[in-house]
């Protein structure tokens, strides 16, 4: 790992969020550029915190306005101006929130906040965008009871229903699902009993028909004229919890019009900073939805990028200080694979146990140019805590039952823990 020395002239980057894959990324690329890294984590004991590519380590809770504050303390310590690099929905909009006290020490490059406001949150981006004629599937809101008979009325089942934000701690105090997959009216009714008290309204849409693969990704980085100035497209081939998760193996793709509806939506907003669009085409139609966007933020399967050849975070810390830009920026449209080794293999077994996986299928989604979530030579530390640390969830009862009550939300939300396991979403 190439690391520069102390007194370096180099503009130190700052990774907000490194208990975390996207962290973890972020910190291990822009090192092995040569750039000195400081972490910000949450919690002192994630597997994030044991990276050799951050020079410190400092702990602030990433969700509020605290590590704002421990972030004004500690830009006079560092010489100049300092790249801020969130990795987390909550860093985005603390940041965009108190961007009159972090501009003056760090070049933030994110669009204005309303419009960072209306992407991060679901409702305000599902009216927008069905406004404005942006292809992205029949939505509807659960605000009280009265609204669970409408949706039966309106919207044709099976239907997607999730939070504004997964992300918004409320939500992730009481489970760790994204999203429910609901077959009909009562599994609705026993979604909206269950989880309403978390989210206030869920958001409902129509379920788009199709297998994983035909879940794609435009990963990018936009200049301050809204025009791309480096892209990346791939595509899921696997996810944890099947159906329901996020991606878990990705790979390299070419699809133009999946990189057309993304850079029209940037444009249509007066986007700059990270991006990332999912975008998943139905089998039926064949017609593209916007399942969800990712802004100013490092995303889950960025390294991809990287594996291709697209140096998509290296381009987003040069364009922040003025410096000029890395020459690899146009996708070659090779193999690249992405591989989250712990939750893949996790996936394939259960695939295997399902009968729809046979092992030759597998060892050819496999094959390819390969970069791994968390496992690394170079720094290893990580990937094993990630696995001690799935170890122990395994054989403890106290976190076994924890999670158990996340998934049900409670003893009488069983019947809607069954209804969500065949949900897509990423």
């Amino acid at each position: 790992m190439r690391v520069l020395p102390d007194d370096s002239q180099a503009p130190y980057a700052i990774v907000i969020g490194l208990d975390d894959i996207r962290g973890v990324h972020a910190a291990r690329t822009l090192a092995w550029h040569g750039i000195r890294v400081i972490g910000i984590a949450r919690d002192p004991k994630s597997y994030g915190c044991r990276t050799r590519a951050c020079q410190r380590v400092l702990f602030a809770d990433t969700r509020n306005e605290k590590f704002v504050s421990l972030l004004e303390q500690l830009a006079p310590t560092l010489g100049r101006q300092a790249v801020l690099v969130p990795c987390l929905d909550m860093a985005v909009l603390q940041i965009s929130r108190h961007r009159e006290r972090l501009e003056r020490w760090y070049p933030l490059t994110l669009p204005k906040p309303d419009v960072v406001e209306m992407m991060i949150d679901k409702v305000q981006f599902c009216s927008f965008a069905e406004s404005a004629g942006i292809p992205v599937p029949k939505t509807r809101f659960l605000y009280c009871q009265e609204d669970v008979q409408h949706v039966v009325e309106t919207l044709r089942f099976p239907c997607c229903v999730k939070p504004p934000n997964s992300k918004d701690p409320k939500w992730l105090e009481g489970t760790h699902h994204k999203a429910f997959k609901v077959a009909g009216a009562k599994e609705l009714q026993s979604i909206f009993n269950t989880w309403s008290h978390l989210a206030n309204p869920l958001v409902v849409q129509e379920w788009i028909e199709g297998p994983e693969d035909n879940l794609f990704a435009c990963h990018c980085y936009i200049g301050a004229d809204s025009e791309p100035l480096a892209t990346f497209t791939s595509r899921k081939l696997r996810q944890w919890p099947p159906e329901t998760g996020q991606a878990c193996l990705a790979e390299e793709c070419k699809d133009d019009r999946v990189l057309e509806i993304t850079l029209e939506l940037f444009r249509r907003v007066g986007f700059r900073g990270l991006g990332y669009v999912e975008v998943k085409r139905d089998r039926n139609s064949s017609q593209y939805f916007i399942v969800e966007p990712n802004i100013g933020r490092v995303s889950g399967r960025m390294a991809i990028a990287e594996a291709g050849g697209v140096e998509l975070l290296y381009t987003m810390y040069c364009d922040s200080l003025g410096l000029p830009l890395p020459e690899n920026r146009a996708q070659m449209y090779g193999n690249a694979k992405w591989i989250y080794l712990r939750q893949d293999v996790q996936a394939t077994l259960s695939h295997i146990r399902r009968r729809n996986l046979a092992l030759g299928t597998w060892w050819r989604t496999w094959r390819g140019r390969k970069t791994f979530a968390l496992f690394s030579w170079r720094d290893p530390a990580p990937f094993f805590a990630d696995i001690i640390g799935g170890i122990r969830l395994m054989v403890t009862s106290s976190e076994r039952r924890k999670r158990f009550m996340k998934r049900t939300g409670s003893e009488s939300g069983r019947s809607a823990r069954h209804s969500h396991e065949g949900s897509q979403v990423e």
